[in-house]
């Protein structure tokens, strides 16, 4: 009875810690570029949590240094400095693959991104925006979701059932979705390239190239994207074919970090 009192103090203060480390998240995630001062009350206001539990969390943030305090709220603190450096560091592309997307993006005058997977989600890893006005945005760090989308269909190559099986659970039609993500899936695997228009966003279209890692794996796609009508067959078909050339360049280049963690 004791050593079951014991598993189960433990239990509760494990997950008393991880409650506390999504908090402290939570909070930390509120601050955006558009705000990137917040104060106490819209941090209640936002989480829900009571001001007590808001302002302990805040002292253990800003004691830490990840946030800081100002006369109009909490700011990002300067011990995020060491982890954007070490972030930068592990994920920004080498200064030739940069350049590339610069060219391409100038061009095919289209907005230039490269994605990986995180769970069911792709993020945005780089990003080169196209040169025209009227273009496609998506900022470094974003995560888009994956049961539609170029790039989604490139990424999900070698997804396993189960997890194929997760993100048509999470799109608006349901667990059948799966059929049609593996149609889109072998479609891709068979002309090498992928394109999708609307299918996320009305008036948004896109086309994908995948990365390969040295064991043969897509660890990330390249994709251009833009207003649909600019999409047209013939722009497509221009489109993939630089995709596919560039994405095999960046394949043979390698990339020796993070992309092919799996070997």
């Amino acid at each position: 009875m004791e050593a079951d009192a014991q598993g189960s103090d433990a239990q509760g203060s494990d997950a008393q810690g991880v409650r506390s480390v999504q908090r402290a998240l939570d909070i930390l995630g509120l601050l955006t570029e558009d705000r990137p001062t917040i104060s106490v009350r819209e941090i209640v206001d936002a989480t829900g949590l009571a001001k007590t539990t808001v302002l302990r969390m805040l002292s253990t943030l800003e004691q830490s240094g990840l946030l800081w305090a100002t006369t109009n709220g909490y700011m990002a603190g300067p011990g995020l400095w060491r982890w954007a450096h070490l972030v930068q560091r592990s994920w920004e592309l080498p200064p030739d693959t940069q350049r590339s997307m610069r060219e391409l993006a100038v061009r095919q005058r289209e907005t230039v991104n490269v994605y990986v997977v995180r769970d069911v989600y792709r993020v945005c890893i780089a990003q080169q925006e196209g040169p025209q006005p009227l273009r496609h945005v998506v900022h470094v760090g974003d995560e888009l979701p994956m049961w539609a989308g170029a790039s989604a269909k490139i990424l999900l190559r070698d997804a396993s059932p189960a997890v194929l099986d997760r993100i048509a659970r999470s799109s608006p039609y349901g667990p059948k979705h799966v059929k049609r993500l593996r149609e889109w899936i072998d479609e891709a695997a068979v002309k090498g390239y992928a394109q999708s228009h609307g299918e996320r966003e009305e008036g948004l279209s896109a086309v994908a190239a995948p990365i390969v890692g040295g064991s043969g794996r897509v660890i990330a796609a390249l994709g251009l994207s833009g207003p649909t009508i600019r999409f047209t067959e013939t722009r497509v078909a221009e489109f993939a074919a630089d995709l596919m050339r560039m994405a095999r360049q960046m394949s043979e280049r390698g990339f020796t970090h993070p992309f092919d963690a799996a070997g």
